[in-house]
């Protein structure tokens, strides 16, 4: 089994801000911008509030709520209308898809999902970044892969309740790829069944990738199981070991910072798994009935 941290959302490069964490503790990832996307930011829905003003307020206009949203991976049903058997999905493609396929990732495996977050507040009816606060990354969501599928390859009448998705408007493309959300899965060691994917409804210390004492959001405090030793293969991208401090109970990695899927092998590490079922097996998440979206 692998575990994939997967970076997705607003950040300074794609959508110009990071995405917010809502007066009530909610994490409201904002999908990047994609213009080719039939999806709008104002058609989706996170709880009861559509994602186009909170986009257009906090990009300063860059980003407005008639702009196509890359709503990927799509998590939460109740973030747009659905067709009968909908089911969470992400796509990839480029440079990113290749070194998910070059690590072998594929049915089994786990997505962690993260991104750049920023406390916001609404001020005189307009959302903003409250003054003073820094961004930091923060898990969001995760993704148990159930079936990996290049949509090249899909005859025109498969998945009709996918077909919204941006990955279908990308033109031709050999390594465009789709991962479907498996119908629950079990940690290994640990017996609980836990949802295919689900989402976290509010920020939490254990959701913190970046160090509460770190003035960068890429300098990050992980489990000290995650530290490479004796030979064994280091989260992809951070071989390097003067990226890593070890401090137990923790470890420090400066991480890649435009790098979007770091890949570890479980089987080398299996001391993370326990970390992992307190994450996700504990109910700590809300599974993709629940309001919100990633």
């Amino acid at each position: 089994m692998r575990l994939i941290l997967s970076r997705k959302g607003f950040d300074s490069s794609a959508g110009g801000c990071p995405s917010p964490v809502l007066p009530d503790g909610s994490l409201c990832v904002l999908p990047i911008p994609d213009p080719l996307s039939q999806i709008r930011y104002d058609d989706v829905s996170f709880g009861p509030r559509r994602l186009g003003k909170i986009a257009r307020d906090l990009s300063g206009g860059r980003v407005r709520g008639g702009s196509g949203a890359h709503l990927d991976p799509d998590l939460v049903a109740g973030a747009l209308p659905r067709q009968p058997g909908w089911r969470p999905l992400l796509g990839q493609t480029g440079s990113a898809q290749g070194h998910l396929g070059n690590q072998g990732v594929g049915e089994g495996d786990l997505f962690l999902f993260f991104g750049v977050f920023r406390r916001a507040e609404m001020v005189r009816r307009r959302w903003r970044f409250v003054p003073g606060t820094r961004p930091f990354h923060a898990i969001w969501g995760w993704l148990h892969v159930g079936q990996t599928l290049t949509v090249d390859d899909l005859a025109p009448e498969a998945l009709p309740w996918a077909r919204y998705h941006p990955h279908f408007y990308r033109g031709p493309d050999p390594g465009n790829t789709l991962y479907l959300a498996s119908d629950g899965w079990r940690l290994p060691e640990h017996g609980s069944l836990v949802q295919g994917s689900g989402v976290f409804p509010r920020l939490e210390e254990q959701l913190l990738l970046t160090d509460p004492q770190a003035r960068l959001a890429t300098r990050w405090r992980l489990p000290g199981e995650f530290f490479p030793v004796g030979g064994k293969p280091a989260l992809s991208y951070h071989s390097n070991p003067d990226r890593w401090r070890r401090d137990p109970p923790w470890c420090y990695l400066t991480s890649a910072a435009r790098g979007q899927e770091f890949v570890l092998d479980l089987d080398a590490y299996p001391e993370v798994v326990p970390w992992l079922a307190r994450l996700i097996g504990t109910g700590a998440g809300t599974d993709n009935k629940e309001a919100g979206n990633g």
